[in-house]
């Protein structure tokens, strides 16, 4: 062993050849943190200095073989100045190189994944082999930055800039076929030869077979690309890709910017023009963000693990109500391995539930996400009833009957009497409090809420609302089936709306008010589009259904008179009036008609304009910038008091609902982060300009002091 630290060490094996070997002690995954870095400068120090090695492996003691850098810590680095950041990236460069520089072969035998700084570190040796079943990358452009230990030089150097700009901008895990095929790896081979075929690789490099200067050359010296290849291939990759991010993720333009500036420099010049691009996105609020949504998603991920202890197993689910709801529920645990019963009382609404299922099983076979003998076991999976015969063998059933507590209660307390004592029952309630359903339960103590979001198959998050008689038991259970279904549970509070509905209706709230201002619905929904928002809150409202919206408002309008309660007739009450239902109807504030692809196109409607005159209280000229603070600051406002009701545990869970939940903009991190971006001070004075309009547009006394002694919701 010629040298031994708690990340790396170094052996040298037969004939001279060295094994550097990343194995982070305490750690389930190779990563680079600090230590780890300061290890592989020391590791490649003792390399250097042993002129009996004739050439090196790199390996990983792990079952991956370095997933990235550590990126718990690039929120303190990220504090840094511009300058520093430079700096640091130089100096983990000059690692790097001295790596690459070494007199003798060297050869990367990849397991697992190797991702961002994983893959950088194979890119700066001179072979790479890779295992069958592994995946590289470099996902930095997902975090608002792009790789920083030389990617955007030696990527495009040895794949070609077409390819090398595909894997960077785009961020995706690459199979091992495809790596091979474009020149990213030399070989592949099965799983568990890759030691071998490694070893073999070296030995042929340091008997001659294989010329490792000749290799290693392309990657120190310019881009092969003249001034009119180069402005092809650059100039058509930023425009295309500026289209594919939208304006408002710049890291993958900005990698391709750094790749063509450092085209016509050798690698160390090249590598101070990736540090200076680096740093400058590091700084951006939108790398903040994305750093900060990347490990809340960690803490969220974590949280609902330590509920695995509890859970018991679902091995049998139900899921009352078909329909389309049913049916998405159904697809889901049947598609992910939990077979599910499907009861409703009517034929057709199984009928309706099974398409449902079937249809979205088909679009997988389709895509090729799926074999039509996969497709088959899931529909099987699915089983229709319209009786409870076998619902004494069931682990848990969700409720999704029509949201009217009456039905429901009637519903919950006739389910209860045909499964066994120990079954969870969850209701799929988008609104009614758990506490309230539970009254109708001799078992409340076995009684959640499972607020699935709609479609189910696209929206990550289910809230896992626990009652006030719910026990831990009960909550876990569904936490864990949550997960088995590939969903990303949050366990929350009870009260009306929970988290993601009672924050989205105080924003609807804020757009009634600006139709009562004169403001053009198409208008506010392309500047809310503009803002970050999948869809304007007017399209929205078209594809929620103005029949739920109106209901759900009814019950938030009860639940939180002082704020949420209006007498005033607004453009929802309008539409519900006159049966415009949104998509459902084929009109709302949008009229729909059917594109090629069989989905339902908007398109402007005058009638919805007519209609809305005469709910204008007053023409007021607003500014974009006021129409987002009309917006945004009652969202805000309600997600604060969640936080301080206790409805969520922490500022991260209330920030990750909305993100997955309501499709908040990534790129802003959430309601609490956003907050944090403007300051908390400024928000409270943007908030304070709205008085009039309410007790939803007033800061709580506790905003008003974190403002005041400038503390934050993160960090």
């Amino acid at each position: 062993m010629i040298y031994e630290g708690k990340a790396i060490t170094v052996q040298i094996l037969e004939d001279g050849i060295a094994e550097l070997r990343f194995d982070l002690q305490g750690e389930s995954v190779n990563k680079f943190n600090q230590a780890t870095l300061a290890e592989l400068k020391a590791a490649v120090d003792s390399i250097q200095s042993n002129s009996s090695i004739t050439g090196v492996i790199v390996t990983s003691g792990k079952d991956v073989f370095i997933v990235g850098a550590d990126i718990t810590e690039f929120v303190q680095a990220f504090q840094l100045s511009e300058e520093e950041l430079v700096t640091a990236n130089l100096e983990t460069n000059r690692i790097f190189n001295a790596f690459e520089d070494l007199n003798v072969p060297t050869v990367a035998a990849i397991n697992g994944l190797a991702l961002g700084g994983g893959l950088e570190m194979c890119l700066a040796c001179d072979f790479r082999v890779m295992a069958q079943s592994t995946k590289i990358g470099l996902p930095e452009t997902k975090l608002g930055i792009y790789p920083g230990f030389g990617g955007t030089v030696r990527l495009p150097r040895l794949i070609g800039v077409d390819n090398a700009v595909e894997w960077i901008a785009g961020g995706a895990e690459q199979r091992a076929d495809n790596a091979l095929k474009v020149g990213a790896v030399d070989a592949v081979v099965a799983d568990g030869k890759l030691r071998d075929a490694a070893l073999d690789m070296v030995r042929r490099a340091i008997a001659g077979e294989l010329d490792f200067r000749a290799k290693r050359q392309p990657k120190l010296e310019k881009i092969k690309l003249n001034t009119i290849e180069q402005m092809m291939a650059f100039e058509t990759t930023k425009g295309f890709v500026a289209g594919q991010a939208g304006p408002n993720y710049p890291a993958p333009v900005e990698a391709i910017k750094t790749i063509q500036k450092a085209a016509n420099h050798g690698r160390d010049k090249a590598l101070e023009v990736e540090a200076a691009g680096f740093a400058k996105l590091a700084k951006t609020t939108v790398a903040a963000s994305l750093v900060g949504l990347f490990l809340n998603d960690q803490a969220l991920k974590s949280k609902a693990k330590k509920y695995d202890k509890q859970a018991g197993d679902v091995k049998l689910a139900a899921v009352l109500g078909a329909g389309i709801m049913g049916g998405g529920i159904a697809y889901q645990s049947a598609s992910k391995g939990t077979p599910i019963l499907m009861k409703d009382i009517r034929e057709e609404g199984i009928q309706l539930g099974l398409d449902e299922a079937a249809k979205l099983l088909g679009k997988r076979v389709e895509k090729g996400r799926m074999k039509p003998a996969q497709m088959a076991t899931a529909l099987n999976a699915i089983r229709p009833t319209m009786s409870y015969g076998d619902f004494g063998n069931v682990d848990i059933v969700v409720e999704a009957v029509v949201e009217n507590p009456k039905v429901k209660h009637a519903v919950l307390a006739e389910v209860e009497q045909h499964v066994r004592e120990d079954a969870i029952i969850a209701s799929n309630t988008s609104t009614i409090s758990i506490t309230y359903l539970a009254q109708a339960l001799k078992r409340p103590e076995n009684f959640v809420g499972m607020h699935f979001f709609n479609p189910v198959h696209m929206m990550p998050l289910v809230e896992v609302i626990r009652g006030e008689k719910s026990s831990e038991k009960a909550v876990a259970t569904t936490v864990a089936y949550a997960k088995k279904m590939g969903k990303t549970p949050i366990v929350v509070n009870d009260c009306p709306g929970f988290l993601v509905n009672r924050v989205l209706f105080p924003y609807f709230g804020g757009f009634a008010r600006l139709i009562g201002m004169g403001a053009d619905f198409q208008r506010v929904d392309k500047i809310m589009e503009k803002f970050g928002w999948p869809m304007g809150p007017a399209y929205l409202m078209d594809v929620v259904g103005m029949d739920t919206g109106h209901h759900g408002r009814d019950v938030m309008a009860e639940g939180y008179p002082d704020r949420m309660a209006d007498k005033t007739k607004t453009a929802v009450d309008v539409m519900y009036e006159s049966n415009r239902l949104g998509q459902k109807t084929g009109k709302g504030f949008y009229a729909y008609e059917v594109d090629k692809k069989g989905k339902p196109k908007k398109v402007v409607d005058a009638e919805a304009y007519e209609l809305l005159k005469p709910i204008v209280q007053e023409q007021r000229e607003l500014t974009d910038e006021e129409i987002i603070e009309i917006m945004m600051v009652p969202l805000c406002l309600e997600t604060v008091r969640c936080l301080e009701d206790g409805i969520v545990e922490s500022a991260a869970d209330a920030d990750m609902g909305l993100i997955y939940g309501i499709g908040f903009p990534p790129f802003r991190g959430g309601a609490l982060r956003y907050i944090d971006t403007i300051g908390l001070a400024e928000f409270v004075a943007i908030a304070d300009k709205y008085a009039e309009f309410g007790p939803m547009y007033h800061p709580t006394e506790k905003l008003r002091e974190m403002a005041a002694t400038g503390k934050k919701f993160f960090g």
